[in-house]
């Protein structure tokens, strides 16, 4: 054969080979079979919320944003109809800003940070701690008070109080963004007991002026990282651990003596699940019994032992877990769903909360101009959420679902059974059993959002339980959510630590 042949040949076969390889359809995914065990719990939902600040600051007036964050009624921006999401947790910021002279200072501001996240505080100067004195401005803030008090009207039952920065005269450089080593603490030492005056006594104006009990303080906003500096583009403090321990119990003390020896005291809100747990194990035990509640951040997205901080925080410590702020840049909600589903499946928290519902770009909810108060459009991520918020209500138990893929809760007093699918990829089939639950046979419903597709929270065809089993087709890259009614166990299991990841 010429090599003019054999490369003929070659050529032949190539063609052929690349014509059989392209007819073969790409590997689907196996089937997801899963048993949902009522013997398995994780605790009893808080429920979801969000932060005020800085959206309370823009939009704190709006009905519509209220009504999209915190009821279930259909909501539309721009002519796009966007279900409510029925937030019932919100997190209220202390502001560390104001534009009045003391002794001839004023506030330092940082050369970056944009208007609208510069919290306005309450407390002037410090000079007395007398609420009604001149030394308090009580109308501070009005926006994010508004959003404060929308949220309550439409259903909010949760409100936790928390402190970005102490209030700006209060902090070493004079500046609420940081100190000029970002590594150091912007709190000197003998401002400590008035920061925790500060902190108690707005928590006490809530509740005689506003109307607002809140339910739980959070007074350190990522303390330990060392990205809060003098020309940071927010309000931020560093506070060391050692100063932590100093602080806790002067807030405990004010919250005491101001008659609110209940309000439940939250720390410390880092940045990541590795940094809350060396937090908390470097906590005196005298300094931990002063905690009921162990906020976290879920800005370590896949990284840090989830499971660790929730054996360390529920199993062993008995205190409350909450996701306390969660953001990304991902506008289809994807990146969201999938570190979602991280934190339910390993971390287990009893609340879960989005840090900016309106941001420019992809991090919000609703992509938002802030600098102009306009909403330009709805982010499929805020279909995504609704998914999860409008169907896995306060009070319902989280069950164990054995995947990432799907988390489970059930309400025994409703009878309602709820399982949220998370198929993160090509096409797959799910079958599942309900075994451990007495189902009736019959239709259970279910909505769909496809953020690379078409679907925006849409209602599906019923789905048929035979058996106590069903089995569905997930479209790729999809949240879908099911909801079984009628259902009941003879009894729910006791909580269990989160497994480890494999």
């Amino acid at each position: 054969m010429s090599v003019l042949n054999i490369a003929a040949a070659i050529l032949a076969i190539c063609i052929s080979s690349s014509i059989a390889l392209a007819a073969v359809p790409a590997q689907a995914k196996p089937p997801l079979e899963l048993r949902i065990d009522p013997t398995v719990t994780y605790g009893v939902w808080d429920g979801w919320g969000t932060s005020l600040c800085w959206m309370g600051k823009v939009f704190g007036d709006r009905d519509d944003i209220a009504d999209f964050l915190f009821s279930t009624k259909t909501t539309s921006f721009k002519g796009q109809s966007v279900p409510g999401l029925g937030l019932n947790i919100a997190r209220y910021n202390a502001g560390a800003c104001s534009d009045n002279t003391i002794d001839g200072h004023k506030m330092k501001v940082s050369k970056i940070i944009m208007p609208y996240r510069q919290m306005d505080g309450f407390w002037l100067d410090g000079k007395s701690p007398n609420p009604a004195s001149s030394s308090w401005n009580w109308n501070a803030d009005a926006n994010q008070r508004l959003m404060l008090l929308k949220a309550r009207e439409r259903g909010a039952n949760r409100f936790e109080l928390f402190s970005n920065s102490p209030m700006w005269w209060m902090c070493a450089a004079d500046n609420p963004s940081g100190a000029a080593r970002a590594s150091a603490n912007n709190l000197p030492d003998h401002n400590y007991q008035k920061f925790a005056v500060y902190l108690a006594v707005v928590a006490q104006a809530a509740k005689t002026r506003w109307g607002v009990a809140f339910t739980s303080i959070e007074p350190f906003n990522e303390p330990v990282s060392d990205w809060w500096f003098a020309d940071c583009k927010q309000e931020g403090c560093h506070v060391s651990r050692e100063a932590q321990q100093k602080i806790l119990p002067l807030l405990k003390a004010e919250l005491v003596r101001l008659h609110l020896p209940d309000l439940a005291i939250a720390a410390s809100d880092e940045n990541t699940y590795d940094q809350a747990i060396d937090t908390w194990q470097g906590f005196s035990k005298e300094t931990q019994a002063l905690v009921s509640q162990i906020n976290v951040h879920g800005y370590q997205y896949g990284g840090g032992r989830r499971d660790a901080l929730q054996r360390l925080a529920v199993v062993e410590s008995h205190k409350k877990l909450w996701n306390s702020e969660y953001g990304d840049g991902d506008g289809s909600g994807l990146e969201m769903a999938r570190n979602l589903h991280r934190d339910m499946r390993w971390l287990h928290p009893t609340a879960w909360c989005y840090w900016q519902p309106a941001d420019a770009g992809g991090w919000g909810l609703l992509d938002c101009r802030m600098e102009k108060a306009e909403v330009r459009s709805v982010n499929a991520k805020a279909y995504m959420l609704a998914q999860y918020s409008r169907h896995i209500r306060p009070g319902m138990t989280l069950v164990g679902s054995g995947s990432e893929a799907v988390v489970a809760a059930f309400s025994p007093q409703e009878k309602r059974l709820v399982l949220v699918a998370f198929n993160d990829g090509p096409a797959r089939t799910m079958r599942i059993d309900l075994s451990g639950f007495t189902v009736p046979d019959g239709a259970l419903t279910r909505a769909l959002t496809t953020p690379k597709g078409r679907a925006r929270y849409e209602r599906q065809p019923d789905l048929a339980v035979q058996g106590r089993r069903f089995e569905v087709e997930l479209p790729a890259d999809s949240v879908e959510t099911f909801e079984v009614k009628g259902a009941s166990c003879t009894s729910l299991g006791a909580d269990h630590a989160a497994p480890s990841p494999p």
